[in-house]
């Protein structure tokens, strides 16, 4: 389910198995739709009961296929509406109040702290008009939505940065009472270079098939966006996949999964961030080019296979968002790359001789649009 960059990376991850991989969506656009190794499928809308119609009613061959979900509003869709899907695909999914806590930024924060796991100080507001008790906050402060928002993504950025609560407090003043529900937290000294993940997969018993520990080295926007750049992380990896597998055997979690850490540069200490559940993470192809499929892994795991051999993780190849990685660089020229991460390959996340499509669609719709723009 869905066909940007999080899919295409599970599609190539996929390709080995030679098995026929479909890639669904509402659109034509994503990459993943152009890549050799799989097969297209439009659903119109992707989302709500359009979606689990769609799936259901499919025509099946053989055994049930294996279902990836890689956007987080499909997630909850298929979360809620499991009971039509189960027997008719392989997923696996934690119970829906398990889910469901996880995915919510401000429950998952009570959790990790009730638990005794590191998180940041942080409120809830439930509308811009309660944002003074944003004031007990230590600053600077990251604002970001307590659940995915495509509305919000759509007006304003993923998440923002307050230097004060001064400026905290115009900022949703000025943007009026139709916002969600939003969680301040205080920030976690650091650069883009400082932020870690795991990724992992978790069978039905909680066992982990397969677990990477990386490190971003650009996001965009600069500090509080996605993932523009990263690379393996093996010498953290001991200490950051005991942490991720403690929360997750505290939760009951199981299936596909990560937690986002930072690394607070005055004291070393690790912080939870948030977690994804349910779905690939958007850079998790850099496991597979530094050796750990954890796709694969989940694949050969639902499909009743033998386990993969997977050694430890180790730095090889550097996971890059070319576009996105390029203005991060522009935007902060003063941010220095690791010296332990220069000379280290790096892939683009697009563009592969193996597979070309993608990089040629690509390519194709930036010349027609430069053409329209001259047009004009």
């Amino acid at each position: 389910m869905g066909s940007g960059l999080n899919a295409l990376g599970v599609v190539r991850s996929l390709a080995p198995e030679d098995i026929t991989i479909t890639v669904l969506d509402s659109a034509p656009g994503g990459p993943a739709m152009d890549s050799r190794f799989a097969q297209r499928e439009f659903i119109q809308p992707a989302g709500g009961g359009d979606l689990i119609a769609h799936l259901a009613a499919r025509p099946m061959l053989g055994d049930p296929p294996f279902l990836f979900l890689t956007q987080e509003a499909s997630v909850a869709t298929v979360s809620a509406q499991r009971a039509q899907l189960e027997g008719k695909y392989r997923f696996l999914l934690p119970p829906k109040d398990n889910l469901a806590q996880l995915m919510d930024k401000s429950r998952f924060q009570t959790l990790a702290s009730d638990l005794g796991f590191p998180v940041p100080r942080s409120v809830i507001l439930s509308d811009a008009s309660s944002v003074d008790a944003a004031a007990q906050l230590t600053y600077p402060c990251i604002l970001k939505p307590v659940a995915k928002s495509e509305a919000w993504e759509h007006r304003y950025q993923k998440a923002y940065r307050f230097e004060t609560f001064e400026r905290l407090r115009d900022f949703l003043l000025g943007i009026g009472a139709d916002v969600p529900a939003l969680i301040v937290q205080e920030w976690i000294e650091g650069t883009d270079s400082d932020v870690y993940f795991t990724l992992v997969y978790r069978d039905d018993k909680g066992r982990t098939c397969a677990s990477f520990t990386g490190r971003k080295i650009r996001q965009w926007p600069p500090q509080v966006g996605g993932t523009a750049s990263c690379v393996a992380a093996p010498d953290v990896d001991a200490v950051l996949s005991e942490l991720t597998t403690r929360f997750f055997d505290a939760v009951g979690f199981v299936g596909m999964g990560s937690m986002e850490y930072k690394r607070d540069t005055r004291s070393g200490r690790f912080v939870m961030v948030e977690p994804t559940v349910g779905r690939t993470d958007y850079q998790e192809e850099v496991a597979t080019l530094n050796g750990v499929n954890v796709v694969r892994a989940a694949y050969r795991s639902q499909a009743g296979l033998a386990p993969l051999g997977q050694g430890a993780p180790s730095r090889k190849k550097i996971w890059r968002d070319a576009n996105a990685d390029e203005r991060s660089r522009i935007a902060q020229p003063a941010l220095k790359v690791p010296v332990e991460l220069s000379g280290i390959e790096s892939v683009d996340a697009v563009f592969r001789m193996n597979d070309p499509g993608p990089w040629l669609a690509d390519l194709k719709d930036r010349v027609m649009s430069r053409f329209a723009r001259l047009r004009s």
